[in-house]
């Protein structure tokens, strides 16, 4: 499987405080430009957004340990949303066929594999960053 190399490293910091303090750095330079809800443009969905939202509330549901982990990909995970052009894995619900899931497989500069998920609505078009865990890629 194609894996798009991310020319980030992980975010730096141990703690969940440091880390979550540099991801909300990053997120925070996208909120401020715009009005409304925060997003990036996708190479791979032709220039159409795909919102940033959704990815806090997923993210505070975890462990202490695993948010900690998660947030420390999440520059990365926007570079890959950002500028990847490799064709992701895609599943579909099995109670909604109208919900997608598609995963994106990344390295990152200091060679960490991981995956980030977009959850795509077939009916109105609405990506959303799901989640960024690491992963090796099958």
């Amino acid at each position: 499987m194609n894996v798009y190399t991310s020319k980030y490293s992980r975010l730096p910091g141990s703690s969940y405080a440091e880390a979550l303090s540099h991801a909300r750095q990053e997120y925070n330079v996208i909120a401020h430009s715009t009005k409304r809800q925060p997003y990036v443009k996708s190479k791979y969905f032709n220039g159409n957004k795909v919102f940033l939202n959704v990815f806090w509330d997923h993210v505070m549901q975890k462990r202490l340990k695993e948010r900690t982990r998660r947030l420390r990909f999440y520059r990365a995970a926007l570079d890959v949303l950002r500028h990847s052009q490799i064709t992701p894995e895609t599943t579909f619900n099995a109670d909604d066929r109208n919900i997608s899931l598609h995963r994106f497989y990344g390295i990152t500069k200091d060679g960490i594999y991981f995956c980030v998920q977009v959850k795509e609505d077939k009916r109105t078009g609405r990506k959303d960053f799901m989640s960024v865990f690491d992963r090796k890629p099958r």
